[in-house]
């Protein structure tokens, strides 16, 4: 019983590691999109070109 508790938060640890490490070498690339998506929402916005069927909504 003592071996299966220790092999849960075990995993549970590990897993909260490896996410961790994810979102903490993700965040940056994520960052940089949104701003990269932000200056072509703008340029878009500012431009006169309204040929983007999603301009319709």
């Amino acid at each position: 019983m003592f071996w299966k508790i220790l092999g849960i938060v075990a995993a549970v640890w590990l897993a909260f590691v490896v996410i961790g490490w994810l979102i903490k070498g993700l965040f940056p690339i994520l960052m940089i999109s949104l701003v990269v998506f932000g200056l072509y929402l703008v340029f878009k916005a500012v431009s006169g070109k309204d040929k983007s069927p999603i301009s319709k909504l």
